[in-house]
């Protein structure tokens, strides 16, 4: 009797962050990975992350229809880790966070698709003022409305080697002699480790309880936002003033950044996520967790110095004394 072949997962926007992890959390766990990128050649390295053959990356874009049925041919799971933290062009919030995901959703179902993974985001909202999690709840429900057996993670600050946080704010400590605290940085956060998340889409799309559920995917403690920019001053060894900047006046950052998105040009920080700032991002107290998906969240003390020490005055070097040697 031949060997029963692997189930098949296809993975959209497996060239993110968030995404490669995922892509190697599935090939870990057994199964055959279709990754759906717009663009293919930034995927080569994904087929790295498990056997030969076991990975394969397809070109495929959430606004073709015709590419994403391609895509899903023959999947038994499918994962959305498609998002912005930005609106640009044809890569906007609606297009994106809501179309896109109810037209995945849509070909999915018509493909035979048995469980789907929608990664969304805490503080998802359809009635915020912020854009970014209002089209996020808008996306968890068209979904929804097509497969209600969909499982949803809503991880808060994601952090990791590639994380678009403390790698930013790094960068910019390594540069500017202070940094903004927008709205005094009291906004509270609970930031949980990409490989964690990772490890939530396999058991959301394994887990029978897990169906149909929606789980907060956050970390084991809450910081406030000057908690964590001291932090990560302290693993990059710069000391550096932290300005409270009142929203009010932090509106000229995000209207500079708006402009540099619209240009095509990667913002800093964006009126839209001044409006995030505006509300805590941390776990709902009683609300289903990692806990439910049988994960233990890693804390983020040991884990920023392991990608962080390249922002440091003497780079990896920085305790080992090789310098102070010479």
């Amino acid at each position: 009797m031949p060997p029963q072949m692997q189930p098949l997962a296809a993975v959209f926007g497996g060239s993110g962050f968030v995404g490669g992890q995922t892509v190697r959390a599935l090939a870990r766990a057994g199964y055959r990975v279709r990754v759906a990128v717009r663009h293919p050649g930034k995927g080569y390295r994904l087929r790295m992350l498990g056997d030969v053959g076991q990975i394969e990356v397809v070109q495929a874009n959430l606004r073709d229809e015709a590419s994403v049925a391609r895509a899903l041919d023959g999947a038994s799971v499918c994962v959305n880790a498609v998002a912005v933290l930005y609106s640009s062009g044809r890569q906007s919030f609606q297009a994106l966070h809501v179309d896109g995901a109810a037209r995945l959703a849509r070909l999915a179902k018509a493909a035979g698709v048995e469980r789907f993974v929608q990664i969304s985001a805490l503080g998802a909202d359809a009635t915020s003022a912020s854009a970014y999690a209002r089209t996020k709840a808008e996306g968890e429900a068209a979904v929804r409305a097509e497969l209600p057996q969909t499982s949803i993670l809503r991880p808060s600050v994601i952090f990791g080697p590639e994380d678009a946080f403390f790698n930013r704010f790094a960068a910019m400590a390594a540069v500017a002699p202070a940094l903004p605290l927008i709205g005094g940085g009291v906004n509270l956060m609970q930031p949980v480790y990409v490989a964690d998340v990772a490890l939530a889409v396999v058991a959301a799309l394994t887990r029978p309880d897990a169906s149909g559920q929606t789980f907060d995917v956050a970390g084991p403690r809450a910081y406030s936002f000057k908690a964590l920019m001291e932090l990560m001053l302290a693993v990059i060894q710069r000391k550096r003033l932290l300005v409270p900047v009142p929203f009010a006046a932090a509106q000229g950052l995000g209207l500079a950044g708006d402009l540099m998105a619209a240009l095509g040009l990667p913002p800093p920080l964006t009126t839209d996520q001044i409006k995030l700032l505006q509300t805590d991002n941390v776990a709902a107290p009683r609300g289903r967790g990692l806990a439910q998906l049988g994960l233990t969240p890693r804390a983020l003390e040991p884990i920023l110095p392991t990608y962080l020490y390249r922002f440091r005055p003497d780079g990896q070097y920085a305790d080992a004394g090789i310098l102070d040697a010479a």
